[in-house]
């Protein structure tokens, strides 16, 4: 199982340096998790760099996954999760959906680097 983070998704989108790394687990839909987080995320900046068409193409391809809702238990791990590895709300939650669904988080967010079960890409 593969989770791709809000910096994964939006460089796919973006056709950016990194995009094929990403394009892997991005089609690979029947192993792909989705965080509802994540479209919250993928949404704001699509909509505040782009318009509503583009983000429909992003919500169409973002929506092949399996999407996973923040759930209470969810949300009570991520508060220690961020305590532990300090990271922001946003990215503990994104880790701690994957750790709930035994997936790898796909990632060019520096925030994860050095984490477990984080495939992480530096930006170029």
């Amino acid at each position: 199982m593969n989770v791709v983070d809000t910096s994964g998704w939006l460089e796919y989108f973006e056709g950016g340096r990194n995009a094929r790394k990403f394009s892997t687990p991005i089609k690979e839909t029947e192993e792909l998790v989705v965080p509802t987080i994540c479209i919250y995320e993928i949404s704001k900046v699509i909509l505040r760099e782009s318009d509503e068409n583009h983000l429909l193409q992003a919500l169409a391809a973002i929506q092949k996954g399996q999407i996973v809702a923040l759930t209470p238990s969810i949300a009570a791990a991520a508060a220690k999760v961020s305590l532990k590895h300090k990271l922001p709300m946003v990215d503990s939650i994104i880790y701690t959906t994957a750790k709930f669904c035994n997936a790898t988080v796909w990632t060019q967010d520096v925030d994860f680097e050095g984490l477990p079960n984080v495939n992480y890409i530096p930006k170029h």
